[in-house]
């Protein structure tokens, strides 16, 4: 039997997406955003409000990177998104993480997270049915120890974490079940 359950954000697994930018003194700003996906093959959208310190800074900087948060991390990544830059200028320095500059944006790429989008503002839509932050992706980095025997990604290597909007937790993501573009050959 189903239940009704009303009006929710059913939408899951929600990414934990850390979105880094520089401050106007230059010292490092991030922030935890769930509300984040691909727009299409090289953009990406955060559904952020123009009220966070770090929307403003990514509408002055043009620049912005996107990290996936770890399950080594989740105390840190946490801290970033209940402690807001707008009254706690230096939390980034309170988390413990550390930070490089990108070589490819005015942004900051923070060291203990295993893969980065480096991406270029494009635009802020703000009206009732528009997204927030859009950004162009110019670079993807990846410490190699993400990264599998050929150079390329390795989704379990990277311990990435998901917000579940409906008891507020986060989980690790888990194990291949499947083959995309293959498995459903079976039913041809």
């Amino acid at each position: 039997m189903r239940k009704n359950l009303g009006k929710k954000p059913a939408i899951f697994p929600m990414p934990v997406l850390m979105v880094g930018t520089y401050n106007e003194d230059g010292s490092v700003d991030v922030m935890n955003a769930a509300w984040g996906m691909m727009l299409d093959m090289n953009k990406v959208v955060l559904n952020l409000t123009e009220s966070h310190k770090t929307v403003k800074n990514i509408k002055e900087k043009k620049a912005f990177t996107v990290a996936i948060a770890d399950a080594s991390h989740v105390v840190e990544s946490d801290f970033l998104g209940i402690v807001s830059g707008n009254s706690t200028p230096n939390k980034f320095e309170k988390s413990g993480l550390h930070a490089v500059k990108s070589e490819f944006i005015e942004a900051p790429i923070i060291e203990e997270y295993g893969i980065t989008m480096e991406c270029e503002f494009i635009e802020y839509q703000s009206d009732e049915t528009g997204c927030g932050v859009i950004g162009e992706i110019v670079n993807v980095s990846a410490d190699e120890k993400v990264l599998d025997g050929k150079g390329n990604i390795d989704v379990s290597k990277i311990n990435a974490i998901m917000y579940d909007p409906f008891n507020h937790g986060y989980y690790k993501v888990g194990e291949k079940v499947g083959q995309a573009f293959s498995d459903g050959n079976k039913l041809k």
